[in-house]
C-alpha cells in the first residue's frame, strides 16, 4: 500500500511486453514468465529493502507469472514519499533490484512460432 498523509509523490512505473528484442531477429508476440518458488520472498525482501528507506513511505510492486501478449503489464512498481526526486529514485532502483535479483525467467514467443529464452526477466 502506498497511501500516508505525509505523501507528496506517488512514482508508478509499469513495464509492458513489447512487440520486439533488440537481440532477437522477428516480431514477439508474447512472452511467457515463469518463476523459481521462491519468486514471492524475494519480492517481498526487495520490497521491505525499499521501504526500509526513511523518506520511502509506501511500496508496492508486482511481477506476473504466464503467458503475456504484446501490450500486457508484466511489472508494476510504485513508490510513495515527501517529495518527487526520491520518489523517481527509490522506484527506479526497486525496479533495477527486480530485474537483477528476482528469479523469473522469460520465453519469448515469435511471430513465426518459434521462441527464445531469455535469462532473467
Amino acid at each position: 500500500m502506498v497511501a500516508d498523509p505525509a505523501t507528496g509523490a506517488v512514482t508508478l512505473f509499469v513495464g509492458t511486453v513489447r512487440d520486439h528484442d533488440p537481440a532477437v531477429t522477428g516480431e514477439v508476440v508474447a512472452l511467457e514468465y515463469s518463476a523459481h518458488p521462491d519468486a514471492g520472498a524475494v519480492l517481498r525482501r526487495l520490497a521491505d529493502a525499499t521501504a526500509a528507506h526513511p523518506d520511502v513511505l509506501g511500496v508496492a510492486v508486482s511481477h506476473r507469472v504466464g503467458r503475456l501478449v504484446v501490450g500486457e503489464p508484466a511489472i508494476a512498481c510504485a513508490v510513495a514519499t515527501a517529495h518527487r526526486a526520491p520518489a523517481f529514485d527509490h522506484c527506479r532502483a526497486l525496479v533495477e533490484a527486480v530485474k537483477a535479483e528476482l528469479p523469473v525467467w522469460k520465453k519469448e514467443v515469435l511471430a513465426d512460432g518459434s521462441h527464445t529464452w531469455v535469462g532473467s526477466a
